[in-house]
This record gives structure tokens, sequence and C-alpha cells, in this order.
């Protein structure tokens, strides 16, 4: 081609290009003559000069002097100096107005070119509010810039870090459709703050994006996404990502690890926890002090306290970690949420001894924890403790304040503590107004709850659910149904109660007071409000028909609530069975176990808790021990309900002595609600007891004597006596069962005085003690050495009609031969055979001990001998004792024979079966080498 044709075709082309951009470039406001001052060559060109030889005076003067910088003229300024960002600046920053986004975009590119990413980042800053139409500019310049795509990178990082994500994905996306794509920075950022946000799924989309389109993780990616997947609920996907980015030879870092136990902490799976923390070594990493820290998360979320302090002292043991705040927050916490005080109290101080401060997060712990046990003197200790070291309470300590106040029923003070959070300038919140709603529902002040309420909305704080549904059930608990749905009828024209928590309160409260009719209506109430119904709803209406007994309706629902989809639950049978019971068709009971079985569900304690109560009630006590005995063979513990049912049922058929006996192996201190380790919630338990005894006197004394006897048990003697003193104020009546177990109580704790005081209180009321008040009296006599004095009390029980038992004869028997008097001790033997009572293996064993003791071993194997005549089989103590005894005298092979004979009645355990005759010889004369020690097998076993 002849060169004056190339330099024409040249010419050509860039006249076009040049028409093209000008034409491309928006305007200001569409004036011409502004368009037209763009095409002014010589102005421009002068321009351009002054501003790529830094003359920028000169520039601003030439702009005064002959015309001002209009966006056209400043884009294709722009254009020319694309390679100084210094001219680029300098004009940009002359423009009368603020420039177009075009301008912005040319002059990103250029900032982005020339790598000044700080200029970069502060236009992007001053635009970032208007940004969003940012990108399809940059687009366009960067098709005639033809520079690299590091703008899109930075727009799509500020999105990301201004929280702008829906603008930040849209640069995510468009970058593709212009043929570039993300630096790999970008995208952690983007993963990362969709992550923070909540929005997991969302993460994981990009993610595949990212593969798609080329962009290969690095070790922040993997941790990002184990945290995305994580946050999803994914734990499995998590696992199974980071074992393809290790197999694909990627280093995955602790913070990685870190999400997916913290995953498993959340899931209650701390064995996967501790095995991924003893996987770490092998793996090169070194785990840190938030790799034991979730560990020990872990551990306290289970409630395994003790395995907690080992990790925290495995942590202090290593010497590269240092255990912080954070690890004896979760500790303190741990201790706080089980109501173990006193430990909360230790790893407290032991954190300041190791130079920690104790943060505001321990404060209200430990405040919480005290305002839940009611100790509440020792929650102003805290707060004086927090003054003197100045960390300054917050809303979550004062609504925690309020709610302990409010559980102790002391309103007043949970008022001071709202005043003392507006003094201090924080705002009473929904959750503040709800505690006290609660505080005076719980008390049965339902005026002050509804002045509380119109106050609540007068200050303009909007009420939620639990605020509707707190007011209405207590309401509906005073019996005020009409005012309950009155009021509900004023909260649905304000807009409020339009939620299933608070439809399903209403629904309670009807079928509590049998309108059933009412609460099925409020079903079709809930559709128009296109609130849908949930299991609780069609629960709460079942179980009303169940205790009405009607089970027609009750099966009508149930096949209702399966069309749904909706299936049946273990608390929906044991409603469908007492409502059997009411009914009285106890034939199909067994069908509903067996459909239950067929159903795949379990029965659990309230099923058995029914099913017992249910036979007792019939007075079918055979049938009720069978089920007692089942339910224990599955593993179960009986609760406070189960105790009461049999024995009322046990009571009702004069089985007194028998339902004492089963009290003795079946109560204990853990079925007792409201009793923790170091307190006792009377209004609590009152409750339970109300609502399980359900307006029945009867029953409710037989659970009051159930509950105090647990607590005489477990050694509570001085909070059985104050729940004692505060059922004077209830209907309860105490019986002799009741003044037994405070007698047996207190004389086995060494009260004897006070035992004898409550034997008067007992008379003064017009009870009769039997000889169970005896026994204990007489027992509690011999535990406090007054010997004596317990021989004078056995005397005088002929007199007072009562005759003594086994029981009684084996306490004096026992005493005589702990004080060496083993004549005294056989002669009461004696005349226990006498009156027809006949010695049990107790009484051979307890004086054989006495025998042992004096070193008689002769006359104890003669005892032993007699009591294998009388066809009594000595147990493993019996044997014991003459074993210790053997010892003191050295006779190893009086030893070796007992042995035998253990080994043939099967007394000894599995563990010693075959080690053979020499073995136990060694084992007594190793024994007998260290001076008579207590032998170590007896004890073990």
């Amino acid at each position: 081609m002849p060169h004056g044709c190339r330099f024409l075709r040249r010419l050509s082309f860039t006249c076009r290009r040049r028409r093209r951009l000008h034409s491309s470039l928006p305007r200001a406001d569409g004036d011409d003559t502004e368009a037209g001052a763009a095409t002014d060559t010589t102005l421009l060109g002068r321009l351009t000069r002054l501003l790529l030889l830094h003359r920028f005076p000169a520039a601003e003067r030439l702009l005064s002097s002959s015309s001002p910088l209009t966006p056209a003229l400043l884009h294709a300024a722009l254009r020319r100096v694309r390679l100084d960002p210094d001219a680029a600046l300098h004009i940009f920053r002359l423009a009368p107005s603020r420039p177009s986004l075009v301008s912005h975009a040319q002059l990103l590119h250029i900032l982005a070119r020339a790598r000044r990413f700080h200029d970069a980042h502060a236009l992007l800053s001053s635009l970032l509010p208007h940004a969003e139409s940012l990108f399809p500019h940059l687009a366009e310049v960067y098709r005639d810039f033809t520079f690299s795509a590091v703008s899109f990178d930075l727009l799509l990082r500020a999105h990301a870090d201004a929280g702008q994500l829906s603008s930040a994905l849209n640069v995510f996306d468009g970058m593709g459709k212009v043929g570039c794509r993300p630096s790999l920075r970008s995208c952690n950022r983007l993963l990362n703050k969709l992550v923070q946000a909540g929005d997991p799924g969302m993460a994981a989309t990009v993610y595949e994006q990212m593969r798609i389109a080329g962009v290969l993780p690095d070790e922040f990616t993997v941790a990002i996404m184990a945290k995305a997947y994580c946050r999803d609920g994914r734990v499995a996907q998590a696992v199974e990502f980071v074992e393809e980015m290790e197999g694909m030879g990627l280093e995955v870092n602790l913070v990685a690890y870190h999400a997916v136990m913290d995953c498993y902490c959340g899931m209650g799976r701390t064995e996967d926890v501790r095995r991924i923390l003893e996987s770490l070594q092998g793996k090169g990493l070194s785990p840190n002090v938030v790799t034991y820290t979730l560990l020990v998360k872990g551990y306290c979320k289970d409630g395994r306290m003790e395995e907690a302090e080992r990790v925290v002292k495995e942590m202090k043991e290593n010497g590269d970690i240092v255990v912080d705040e954070v690890a004896y927050g979760m500790m303190i916490n741990g201790y706080c949420q089980r109501g173990r005080m006193d430990d909360a109290t230790r790893v407290r101080n032991e954190m300041r001894d190791a130079g920690l401060h104790v943060n505001l997060f321990v404060y209200n712990t430990m405040i919480n924890g005290l305002c839940k046990l009611g100790r509440m003197e020792e929650v102003q200790k805290i707060l004086q403790e927090m003054e003197d070291v100045g960390v300054r309470l917050d809303k979550y300590s004062y609504n925690t304040l309020i709610d302990g106040y409010c559980r102790e029923g002391s309103m007043s003070k949970a008022f001071e503590m709202c005043r003392m959070m507006a003094r201090n300038g924080l705002a009473a919140t929904t959750l503040t107004y709800n505690t006290l709603l609660k505080g005076f529902c719980s008390l049965h002040a339902i005026d002050d709850a509804l002045r509380l309420w119109f106050l609540m909305l007068k200050r303009g704080v909007a009420p939620d659910e639990i605020s509707c549904s707190t007011l209405l059930d207590g309401l509906f608990k005073a019996g005020k149904t009409e005012q309950a749905l009155n009021l509900w009828k004023e909260t649905l024209a304000r807009g409020l109660a339009k939620n299933v928590i608070t439809f399903n309160t209403v629904i309670n409260g009807l079928c509590k007071i049998g309108r059933m009719a009412e609460a099925e209506e409020l079903i079709d109430r809930m559709k128009e409000f296109r609130c849908l119904p949930d299991s609780l709803t069609y629960r709460t209406l079942f179980d009303g028909y169940c205790k009405l007994g009607q089970v027609g309706r009750a099966t009508h629902l149930m096949n209702k609530m399966e069309h749904l989809g909706f299936a049946p639950s273990v608390e929906m049978f044991n409603s469908f069975i007492t409502g059997h019971f009411i009914a009285k068709q106890w034939r199909k009971l067994n069908d509903i176990r067996s459909e239950m079985s067929a159903r795949g569900l379990s029965p659990n304690l309230v099923t058995y808790g029914a099913l017992i109560a249910g036979w007792c009630k019939q007075g079918d006590l055979h049938e009720a021990c069978n089920l007692y005995f089942e339910m224990v063979n599955k593993g179960m513990t009986p609760n406070v309900f189960i105790c009461s049912a049999l024995m009322s049922c046990f009571y009702k058929e004069g089985k007194v002595d028998e339902a004492n006996l089963v009290l003795q192996k079946l109560v204990n201190i853990d079925m007792i609600p409201g009793c923790s380790i170091s307190t006792i919630e009377i209004d609590k338990i009152s409750h339970v007891v109300d609502t399980v005894a359900d307006g029945n006197p009867h029953s409710a004394n037989v659970m009051w004597n159930v509950i105090i006897f647990g607590l005489c048990k477990s050694g509570r003697i001085a909070d059985a006596k104050s729940l004692f003193e505060s059922l004077r104020n209830k209907r309860f009546l105490p019986d002799n069962f009741t003044y037994s177990s405070l007698i047996h109580g207190c004389a086995a704790s060494g009260s004897i005085d006070e035992a004898f005081s409550l034997r008067d209180a007992m008379l003064s009321v017009g009870l009769t003690p039997n000889i169970i008040t005896y026994n204990s009296l007489i027992y509690g006599l011999c535990k406090s050495g007054k010997l004596s004095r317990a021989v004078n009390l056995f005397n005088k029980l002929q007199s007072k009609g009562i005759s003594p038992n086994g029981i009684t004869y084996n306490t004096l028997i026992d005493e005589y031969c702990k004080e060496g008097k083993t004549t005294e001790a056989f002669k009461l033997k004696q005349k226990m055979v006498e009156e027809g009572i006949q010695p049990t293996v107790v009484t051979y064993s307890i004086l054989i001990h006495g025998l042992c003791t004096q070193g008689y071993m002769e006359e104890a194997i003669k005892l032993l001998d007699q009591m294998i005549e009388n066809n009594l089989d000595p147990n493993y103590i019996t044997y014991c004792t003459l074993i210790h005894g053997y010892i003191r005298s050295g006779n190893v092979e009086e030893i070796s024979k007992l042995y035998d004979e253990m080994h043939i009645r099967g007394l000894l355990p599995t563990n010693w079966i075959g080690r053979g005759k020499q073995q136990s010889d060694a084992v007594v004369v190793n024994n007998w080498n260290r001076k008579g020690s207590h032998m170590k097998t007896c004890s073990q076993c």
C-alpha cells in the first residue's frame, strides 16, 4: 500500500475515534455550547501542555481568562493527561462543580494505573454514597484507556468495606462481563464481609464463581469458607472442604480449624473439638490460646466443668500459652450457669492472681448466676466491687439485676434499678418492661402489670410478642379471662399481637378453662392474619381436649395434624394417656403404647408418670408398681410427681410401712424442683406442687411430705424446716410422716433437743408418734453418745402402747457394741427373740463386728455359724468384718478360708475370680506387713 494511503487511513481512524469519544461522554446539563467548548482544540491543547509541564497556576489563569472548565473539557483533558496522575488530580480539583461520574471513573483509572492507591481510596470515599452507578462508566473508560482492571478491584473493596454488599456483588458480576477477573485479595474481602453480614449461602455462591473464573484460593480463602459453611450449619461440608484444600497442597491455618471447632462446640460435639486439637501438631500447627479456649468452651457448654479445669491446667503448664480473660470467662460462665457460685468465685480469684483484670463480661456472668439463685446480698458486694475498680454497668447488667429482684418479688428494688439505669443514660428497653411485667404477673399483681403496660405504650416503647404473651398469660391465670380477651382485641387493633406466640397464649388460656370451641375458632383467625398455626398450637388444643376426656375430638385433631405434616410427639401421647384415664377408657392404653412404639417413640418419664398416676387413681397399685419397675429398669429416675402418686396409693390402701420403705429408696434432692446445691426456691416448688396437685389438697400434702423427706434425707435440715414453717400459711396439714421426717433429720444431724421439741409439737396438735418417730429419736440419742437416755426411752415404749421393731433393737445393739458392751448387746438380742422379733443379717453383722473389734474371733466365727444355721446368708459386710478382725490378729490361714467361702457364695467382684488362693494370701500378708492397716481389697470392693 502507498505511504500516502496509509497516512490518510490512520488520520481517518483517529478522527473517527475522537468523535466517538466525545459523543460517548455525558454532558453536564445538555448545553450544546459547553459541549462545543471541548472541540476548541486550541484551548484544549494549551491547557493540557500546561498541565503536563506541571505549570498549574498558569493553567488556572488560562481557564479563568478564556473559558470555564466544562464537564466535556474536563473529560477531554483527563484523557490527554491520563499518564500523569498529578496533572489529572489538579485539573479534577479545578472543576467549579462536582465532576460527573465519568470524570470520577477516568481519575480512578489514572490513579490506579499509577499505583496512587491512597488518592484512589480518598476519591472512592468521597463518592461512596453515590457510587452505585459508577461501574458502567468505569467499564466505558476501561475500554477507552485500555488500562489494567485494578480500578474495578478498588471499587469492589470499597463497596465491601462500606457494607454495600449488593453493590459489591454487582461489581463482582460485572467484572466478568467486561472480560476481567477480580483479584484474590478482593474476593477474600467480599467473602469475609458476606460471612460477617450473616449471608454464608451467598459467600458459597461467590466462591463457586471464583473457581469458575480461575481465581485460586489461599489460606485466607480456606479460613473464610470454613467459617461460612459452619455458620450455615454445614459442618460436614466445612470439614470436607478443608480436607480438599489440604489435598490440593494448600496451607490451612488455625483460623479454619477454629471455625470448625467452634461449630462443633455449638453442636455439643466436644470430643470432635478435642480430636481436632490433638491432630494439629501432626499438621505442623501449634495450638494457641484460642484453640484451647474453644475446647474449654465446649466442655463448659456440656457441663463438664472438671474437664474444662483440666484443659486450663494444661494451658498453664504449656509455657507458650498464657491463659487469657476469655478462657477464665468461659469457666466462670459455665459454673454460674450451673449455680456453682463458689467455684465461679474461686476461678475469678485465680484470674486475679494471674494478673488479669475482671472485665464486664465476668461481672455480668456472676451477677446473673447470683440473681438466678436469689442471692441478692452477694450481688450487692459484686456491685460495690465494680464501683471500686471503675467498671460501669451496661444494659445487660441492669436488666439482669431487675430480673433478680423480680424473681424474689422485690418490685420496689427492681424499679430502683430502672431509675438508676435512667440516671446513667441508659433507656429502658422492651426487655426491661418484659421482665417487670413477668415480675408483677408472678406475684399475681395483675393491676400493676396493666398499669405498667399502658405506661410502656405511653413512653413509646413497642411491646413485642413476649410482652403481650406475658400479660395475657397473667390475666388468664388470675381468672380474668374476659379482661384478657378484651386486652388481646385492643392489641390486635393497635397492630400488635399478630404472631404465633400470642395466639398460642390465648388458645392455651381458653383451653385451660375448657372453652374449646372458642379456641378452635382462633385457628381460623390466625389464618386470616396470615399467621399459620404451628405444632404447639395444635398440641395445646389437643391437650385441652384430653384434659376434658374428649378423646374422640383429640383423635380427630391428631389425624388433622398428620395431614398438615405435623407428626405426633411423645408429649401428645402423654396427654392422650391422661385423657383416656379421664374418659375411663383404660382398655385402649395398651393400644396407645403399641402405636407409640410403631412410630419409633419411646416412653419418657412423663409417660410413665401419667400411667402410674392414672393407675394409682384407679386404685390399681399392682399395675402402677409394675410400670414403676419397668421405668427403673430402663434407667429412669422417678420424679416427685411419681413418688407422690405411689405414696398416695399406698396410704389409701393403709400400707404406711410399705410407703415409708419405698420413700427411703426413691426420694433424693435431685427430683425436687426449685432445689439447687445451695438454695431452695419455695415459690418455684409451690408452683410445681399446685400445678401437679391441680387443687387436690390430699395430693398436695403427699407431695409436700415427699419434698420435706427428700430435703431431710439430703441433710438439708434448715431448708426442710424453712419449708415447713412457710407451709403453715398454706392449706398444708402436717401428719405423722411430716413430723417423722423432720425428727429423723434433726436427730441424725445431732440436733437431738430440736428433735424432741418437734415430738412435743406433734403431740400438741393431736398426732401420736409411732415407732418410726421413736426409732429416729433413739437413733439420734445413740449417735450423740447418750446411750443411757436412749435405753430409758426404749423402756418407756411399752407404756406408750408402742412395740419396738427390729430397727429399734438393731440401733441399740449397735451402740452397745460401739461402746464395747457386748454382753448387754447379746442380752438385748435375746430379748428381741423373746419378743418374737427374729434377728436379721444386720443384727448378726453388728454383733460380729462388736466381737471382732474386741478380738473375740472365735466367738465371732461361732456367731457366723449360728447365723447360717438360722437360714440367714452372711453378706459381703459380714465377711469383710471378719477379715478385718483376722488382719488385726494376723491369722492368714483363716482369712484364706473366708475368701474361699466368699468365692463360693459369689460375694467377690468379678475381677477377683480366678486369681486363686495364693494371690489372696499375698494380698493379706502384704496388708498385715503394714501393721494392721485396713485391707485394701475390701475397701476397694
